[in-house]
């Protein structure tokens, strides 16, 4: 058992799962001045493939906890081409290859836009077994936070007051954890959410198939084209290839179950290329597209795939949980500080778990894209024929359409908003109707609900690393409005407030008002050109002591009783 931190005792808030879900967590609590514990059943991590990309939301989310630079690092090198194409095998030329950025040419781009439209950070090449090492270390060296590891949960009650855990250590025997909270960050298995009997909504089963991890440190010798991030390939296995962050290690995804020499030898046949790897594990999934009923109940939360289960297609899997922990982390913090109301907390119930419905289905969307070209695929695809020809053109030309939808959800990462969560303040909506809710690109907005969009500051620095960790009130354009009693009724609730006024050219243009108040992740919660008419009102919304005008509090469906009359769409990616 590993033990590290100063929170150890009397914790406020007990966190289960030492993913990247519960580390990112457990760090953003520590910044904020709560005491954490964070356990974790396995006592050393372990080297396998989850997720090999952080998106441009997630980048902008570590880049806020000073954590991006040290992520481009540890991963891929910043010329790694993120490209995806599909091929009849890596012998000859893809059918289609869609390009994109190696993220250091994707800074350059984000360098010289003005306009709001792209993110503070983009996309990185990054696996999941190179990640979790590394929040774990800055984990570690967070203040008010304590790692153990070896330590499994495996009861919990709760009362009016706090929450006993009951959890059991690698080396035998058990102790008994009290805190404030408990949060459940350990998975699509996870043990709280099934103590809590809270039940999965959606498709499951949708397919099975084998992750085999490989190491190559050839491959890119052997492959006589640009280097790509993903490979799709038209056999009738149906095989992708996924590159990891070392260049040299990939994961193939296959229907083979057979021994390690059959699955070997359909690695071969599927690359066709002339060049030695080794097999360093092999483990089965099954793909789901699944929502928990709820994410709370009382002082205890899910967040992470312990609440929603989606397939790799879009990565929306980790990045989705990502964003769970950046907003339940101040929603905790307000909490437990005094100043956030009980409207606060719920709210990040309310708020995720619609997120965590449109990213299902943006999974589902890019889901059905593959499915669409892979209806062209014919078994004598590969045949120098007019039949062959034609199959593999019809491959290309769907292809070029339809597998993007797989990599190009700009608006599922970026356009999210929570415009009718109890704690944000709407306005006059006097600019119309808001943007459409579109996964393929994203419309910078700054209506209440939605993410502060990207811009830099005259002085050269982005917006984003201007803003404390608090509330913000940002006054543009030389604003003189008198916001006095919106800033003594945020105070008066003790809530963390930082005043910043900017005149930068360009703000407000893209940002469409005089006067926005931004919440700690950098969502607006109330936006006007002139100082609210009951400010107390505002103060009390956005900070979750009474409920926003537009406030919905979704009600789950029940779980159906018998099979659902619409039938899942069976996937293989």
């Amino acid at each position: 058992m590993a033990t590290s931190g100063n929170a150890n005792s009397n914790p406020q808030v007990l966190i289960a799962g030492a993913g990247p879900v519960g580390l990112t967590l457990a760090i953003d609590l520590g910044r904020r001045g709560v005491r954490c514990l964070l356990i974790e059943e396995q006592v050393d991590p372990r080297k396998l493939p989850k997720m090999e990309r952080v998106n441009m939301r997630s980048m902008e989310m570590y880049r806020r906890m000073g954590l991006a630079d040290a992520i481009r690092k540890a991963g891929a090198p910043e010329t790694a081409r993120m490209d995806s194409c599909i091929a009849v095998s890596m012998a000859e030329a893809p059918l289609v290859r869609l390009e994109y950025p190696p993220s250091g040419e994707a800074k350059k781009q984000i360098a010289a836009c003005r306009d709001g439209t792209m993110p503070a950070e983009p996309a990185h090449l990054v696996s999941q077994y190179t990640l979790e090492p590394l929040l774990m270390d800055v984990a570690r060296k967070t203040p008010n936070v304590t790692v153990r590891t070896g330590v499994a949960l495996r009861s919990f009650s709760q009362d009016d007051s706090g929450v006993t855990a009951q959890v059991e250590l690698a080396g035998g025997g058990t102790e008994t954890v009290r805190a404030d909270y408990l949060v459940g960050t350990d998975g699509g298995r996870s043990t709280v959410r099934k103590g809590l009997g809270i039940p999965l909504q959606g498709d499951g089963d949708l397919a099975k198939k084998n992750q085999v991890f490989v190491h190559c440190p050839k491959i890119w010798e052997a492959y006589k084209f640009p280097q790509a991030r993903m490979i799709f390939f038209t056999n009738a296995d149906q095989s992708v290839f996924s590159l990891q962050d070392s260049l040299e290690h990939f994961v193939f995804h296959t229907s083979c179950w057979g021994s390690e020499e059959e699955i070997r030898q359909t690695i071969k046949d599927t690359l066709r290329l002339d060049v030695e790897f080794e097999i360093l594990s092999k483990a089965g999934w099954t793909l789901h597209l699944l929502l928990a009923e709820r994410y709370m109940e009382k002082r205890i939360l899910i967040a992470g795939d312990a609440c929603h289960l989606v397939i790799p297609t879009g990565g929306l899997g980790l990045n989705t949980g990502i964003a769970d922990a950046v907003d339940l982390g101040w929603k905790l913090a307000g909490t437990l500080q005094g100043w956030g109301g009980p409207e606060l907390l719920p709210s990040y119930a309310q708020e995720r778990r619609a997120v965590g419905k449109r990213n299902i289905e943006g999974s589902r969307y890019a889901a059905m894209g593959q499915i669409s070209w892979r209806s062209a695929v014919r078994p004598y695809i590969e045949a120098d024929t007019p039949e062959g020809r034609g199959a593999r053109a019809a491959v290309a030309h769907l292809g070029y359409v339809e597998q993007r939808k797989t990599h190009e959800q700009v608006g599922t990462e970026m356009g999210y908003r929570y415009d009718t969560s109890p704690v944000i303040f709407p306005d006059d909506q006097s600019d119309g109707p808001w943007p459409p809710d579109v996964k393929e690109f994203y419309i910078p907005t700054t209506r209440p609900g939605a993410r502060l969009p990207h811009m830099w500051l005259k002085d050269g620095s982005a917006i984003q690393d201007r803003i404390g960790i608090g509330y913000t009130l940002l006054k543009l354009a030389g604003s003189k409005a008198d916001t006095s009693a919106l800033e003594a009724a945020l105070r008066a609730r003790g809530v963390p407030l930082e005043v910043m006024a900017l005149d930068d050219p360009g703000l407000r243009d893209v940002y469409g008002r005089d006067l926005l108040l931004l919440r700690p992740d950098l969502h607006v919660c109330w936006r006007g050109n002139q100082p609210p008419a009951d400010a107390k009102r505002v103060a009390d919304v956005v900070s979750g002591w009474q409920a926003g005008p537009l406030a919905v509090a979704e009600t789950p469906a029940p779980a159906p009783a018998a099979a659902p009359a619409k039938q899942p769409v069976k996937m293989n990616w």
